[in-house]
């Protein structure tokens, strides 16, 4: 899980209304391997997460590069910027402003981000196994 600043209780059971484009992010290291094109950085910050961690929202962004990654279950909407996302069996999905995307768990994908791109999300990590 990635070292963000919790923006809500943590908790998942308290309302609260934020501004997601005026939200201060915090710096994500992005392995090296993973930069195919570019310089791009990553920022994140975490909003809330369900008690049992299996449930996580926030607000990312990412600078104009090409980076690969593995997706986790992810549903998405940008909130500005512009970008493409491959996906391992070739289909691209073009995101700009107001698009909601969903992502599989396990996914390989490579983010080409044109414009910045900043999204707020909601991920839904799978059961650990007993």
């Amino acid at each position: 899980m990635l070292a963000c600043p919790v923006i809500g209780t943590g908790s998942g059971d308290t309302s609260q209304g934020i501004s997601v484009t005026s939200l201060r992010l915090e710096p994500v290291s992005l392995p090296p391997e993973q930069i195919l094109e570019g310089e791009p950085s990553i920022s994140h910050a975490l909003i809330s997460s369900s008690a049992d961690g299996r449930v996580e929202r926030g607000v990312w962004e990412m600078t104009p590069g090409a980076v690969s990654d593995v997706e986790a279950d992810e549903l998405f909407v940008a909130v500005c910027g512009r970008a493409t996302i491959e996906l391992a069996d070739g289909r691209i999905i073009s995101v700009e402003p107001g698009d909601a995307v969903t992502l599989q768990e396990g996914e390989r994908t490579v983010w080409r981000v044109s414009e910045t791109l900043r999204k707020v999300y909601q991920i839904t990590h799978a059961e650990q196994a007993d």
